[in-house]
């Protein structure tokens, strides 16, 4: 089985900055012999308050003739509590309506793949709990498969026990409860996206793969992650064991998201002016 996972598109019909990447991505896809696509979020620019975005953007991933699964992003359904945009009932609500499930799973073979929302995680709250007993109750029906978990935000950035990274991963005490699950069931790999670096690397005995953005990198806006700035997707192949790749896809352009900042993500821009002042 060949999973291509994309991640970070920010497509948007209103700002349409990163639209040139698509036909490429999908020509690309169509000729990779993916037997599935997973999308790891951050579909939109800002699908998170805007029905056409999502709308717009589910679109252009109805053209892939491949079946194809996603989970939402901060982008898509908002962020953190005390965020600009935290997750509420009505934006999970938009996505469920528009795009599909914020989590599921899906046998294939001897693997059952697991697809999570991580802008949940941090709330403390029922919708988190309710996703979390999902989960354990996913993990203990997998009937001996292994299994593949798909998220936006990664486990970590530098360090397994690090302590809160803020925007950036799954804050600890939501971390330590995915480890324990983790560690319990099998899982042999966490991919996510997020952070707009392509990475790859090992929690215990999961592989984690970090996919690159089809969109933008970020410059000097943010911080250095570990990793590769790079536009492309990665390459799951999975038999008893996954192996990933992960690939620069031709004919893509790198955006540098410091560059149209102000046009596409004015409140970000803003926050880096306040920063440097």
């Amino acid at each position: 089985m060949k999973i291509v996972q994309i991640t970070d598109t920010h497509f948007s019909p209103s700002k349409p900055h990163f639209n040139g990447n698509w036909e490429p991505l999908a020509a690309w896809i169509e000729q990779s012999g993916a037997d599935l696509i997973i999308h790891t979020g951050d579909l939109t620019v800002d699908g998170a308050d805007r029905d056409d975005d999502i709308t717009f953007c589910m679109g252009l991933m109805r053209e892939i003739s491949k079946p194809m699964l996603l989970v939402p992003g901060n982008h898509d359904v908002g962020h953190l509590p005390g965020s600009l945009q935290p997750v509420d009932a009505a934006r999970l609500e938009r996505w469920r309506r528009l795009a599909g499930p914020d989590h599921w799973f899906e046998d294939a073979g001897n693997w059952r793949l697991v697809g999570l929302d991580s802008q949940v995680m941090g709330f403390n709250d029922a919708t988190e709990e309710a996703q979390f007993e999902w989960l354990r109750e996913t993990l203990e029906s997998r009937g001996g498969r292994r299994v593949a978990m798909f998220a936006h935000k990664p486990l970590f950035v530098d360090d397994p026990d690090e302590g809160d990274t803020g925007y950036w991963s799954i804050r600890p005490a939501q971390r330590r409860r995915l480890y324990d699950l983790i560690a319990a069931h099998d899982v042999a790999l966490h991919a996510s996206g997020h952070l707009h670096w392509a990475w790859k690397g090992k929690y215990a005995h999961t592989s984690l793969v970090w996919g690159p953005s089809a969109a933008f990198i970020v410059d000097t806006m943010e911080r250095k992650m570990p990793g590769e700035q790079m536009i492309g997707a990665v390459v799951h192949e999975f038999s008893d064991t996954v192996a990933s790749e992960i690939v620069a896809v031709p004919g893509m352009s790198l955006h540098v998201l410091d560059d149209v900042v102000e046009e596409v993500y004015p409140h970000e821009a803003h926050k880096v002016r306040r920063k440097a002042g």
